[in-house]
């Protein structure tokens, strides 16, 4: 085997071998989930043009070193030291994240570990991927806050060398009104940032709580990334639906290669560095140089230097100097350095044994748990989750199965993060329960739908049904304002002139209906009046707009159960005449209107 994996991946096949052979030997010890292979059996479809998250921009090529992430001997993790005073971990400095960077992958991962925990989202595979895109933000290089303190642009994406994509954003974000840039730590293009997404409003999210959503903050970016990493109910413990989003990142067999090399690699420890100390990758993929590019290393060319291939998009392109080639392992007996690379007298480093994939588990059956019928106000939770126990041949539960709910038909009901689909793992006893799902404010029924993932089993339904939310009551209207209302015959009384506020069991009711009417005087059959106060045609428009309307069916109280009612007008009528309020639960009011000749008349 090579003894040092820290070249330079090319495009082709010398790419390929290198990244198998690198993955190979830092997963060789990994836990069962941990990708054993680099080299995808069955490559998935490519993803629509418009779901990569970077357009097929360039990206570091570099690979982790062979040997272990941090020394032997540490207590802050694997082999991790920590300087006395600091709290800042030591060890190899390919090892180290920057700090506020390290915080905000930890801190999306425990956001989406809540609100989709079928996902399995490890930060590691954040920092994988934040390591290619962008070198960690360009080594840590962001303020307090978490915001690059310079921009981070990918290349012009103007189908040259990459994906062609014009302007988005009117240059917002990336400063070009012509063609887009990916941008940020997590290197997000434009139009994925703020229109892409499964409800088209955009993967943007807002990880630090600032109200804001920005490419260019680091914990915004990695927020979003995870969330596009889980997207489709996937499960990023299962091998398949890992390779799936690295895939959707950027669609290149070499960096689904590099990522998933980082990736193994800080699975076996990372530690802590100040910001602005991180080590900086030095190679991008790809042809295009862009605006700036990626920070942190030379842009692709810079130096003369030849441009590694892998996007899958740029070739290669031979400057002034060649790469060096890999070298190859020495054969039995041959000479190695201390470090295990050739020209020492150390014995060959053997080549380590991918761990085999433990075996699924025997699961023949799901098994409905609990109620078949979910029942809940619009608005509310659902009181029992959805449950089912996965079950062998013998009937003994299953642990370790992959279930995953899935909403079917029309409804507005999600699970947290507004997820409609959600992957969780049976635990001993054989129960998969689903995350807490909440009804939305549409009325009416739906499927809850229990699949064994990678399992042809009978699927468990469940009928979902959402009840609309009871009109508020109201057993009391009275008026905020005792003054006598007065109006001239043919004008019209002040506007807004009469306020009411509507209450229920003493306290304000808001949302409830009241129907106000111009009724006759008479108290044992009051109907409405023909002559007298009137309010216009509401909502009417040309010659009906003017026209008299004595009652009124649309008005609702506010949040403070409060409701003004419409502009009332007068003809030329005289004297006293009634309002009469009425809600649907009995409450009454009636309001006296005086009705004045002009002067002089």
């Amino acid at each position: 085997m090579a003894a040092r994996y820290g070249r330079r991946l090319r495009k082709g096949a010398a790419s390929t071998a290198v990244a198998a052979a690198a993955l190979a030997a830092l997963t060789a010890s990994q836990a069962p989930g941990v990708a054993q292979s680099v080299v995808a059996k069955e490559q998935p479809a490519p993803p629509p043009a418009d779901t990569s998250v970077d357009g097929g921009s360039a990206y570091y090529t570099d690979l982790p070193p062979l040997n272990s992430p941090v020394p032997p001997g540490g207590s802050d993790g694997p082999g991790t030291t920590t300087t006395a005073g600091t709290g800042v971990g030591t060890g190899a400095t390919e090892a180290g994240i920057p700090a506020t960077v390290l915080a905000a992958y930890k801190k999306a991962e425990a956001a989406i570990a809540e609100s989709d925990p079928g996902c399995r989202l490890p930060w590691q595979l954040l920092a994988a991927i934040g390591k290619v895109e962008s070198g960690h933000a360009n080594g840590g290089a962001v303020d307090v806050e978490g915001t690059t303190l310079k921009p981070i642009l990918g290349p012009q994406l103007n189908g040259n060398g990459f994906a062609s994509i014009p302007d988005t954003d009117g240059g917002r974000y990336d400063g070009d009104p012509r063609y887009d840039h990916a941008v940020g730590p997590m290197q997000f293009i434009p139009s994925t940032w703020s229109k892409g997404g499964p409800d088209g409003n955009g993967w943007g999210a807002d990880g630090n709580g600032d109200g804001k959503k920005d490419p260019n903050n680091v914990f915004d970016a990695t927020l979003a990334a995870g969330h596009y990493l889980c997207n489709g109910g996937r499960d990023l413990s299962v091998q398949r639906d890992l390779e799936r989003a690295i895939l959707s990142y950027n669609y290149s067999q070499d960096y689904l290669h590099t990522v998933l090399s980082w990736y193994a690699y800080y699975r076996k420890g990372t530690h802590e560095v100040p910001d602005g100390t991180g080590a900086l990758p030095v190679h991008h993929s790809g042809s295009g140089t862009g605006s700036g590019g990626p920070a942190g290393g030379a842009r692709p060319g810079a130096d003369g230097a030849a441009r590694p291939g892998g996007s899958g998009t740029g070739g290669a392109k031979p400057g002034k100097t060649t790469p060096d080639k890999p070298k190859e392992p020495a054969g039995p007996g041959g000479s190695h350095g201390s470090d295990g690379s050739p020209g020492g007298g150390d014995k060959p480093t053997p080549t380590p044994t991918p761990t085999p994939p433990a075996k699924p588990a025997p699961l023949t059956a799901l098994e409905r748990v609990g109620d078949k019928s979910l029942t809940a106000t619009a608005g509310t939770e659902f009181a029992a989750p959805p449950r089912v126990r996965a079950e062998d041949a013998d009937g003994k539960p299953v642990a370790g199965a992959s279930v995953r709910f899935t909403l079917v038909g029309s409804t507005d009901a999600r699970f947290p993060g507004d997820a409609t689909a959600v992957t969780v793992t049976t635990g001993k006893d054989g129960l998969a329960t689903a995350p807490t799902l909440r009804a939305g404010d549409k009325a009416g029924a739906f499927t809850v739908r229990a699949t064994a993932v990678g399992r042809t089993v009978p699927a468990v339904d469940f009928d979902g049904t959402v009840k609309a939310k009871p009109a508020p009551k109201a057993d009391a209207l009275a008026r905020t304002s005792d003054k006598e209302l007065t109006a001239t015959a043919g004008a019209a009384f002040a506007d807004d002139a009469v306020e009411v506020k509507a209450t229920y069991q003493g306290k304000a009711a808001a949302g409830v209906r009241v129907t106000a009417t111009m009724v006759t005087d008479d108290p044992k059959n009051p109907v409405e009046n023909g002559a007298g106060p009137y309010f216009k045609n509401p909502g009417a428009t040309g010659a009906d707009k003017d026209k008299p309307v004595r009652t009124l069916t649309t008005l609702t109280t506010d949040a403070n159960g409060l409701l003004k009612l419409p502009k009332i007008y007068t003809d030329a009528h005289t004297g006293t005449f009634q309002l009469r309020l009425t809600t649907a639960d009995g409450a009454v009011l009636t309001v006296k209107l005086n009705v004045q000749a002009p002067t002089g008349a």
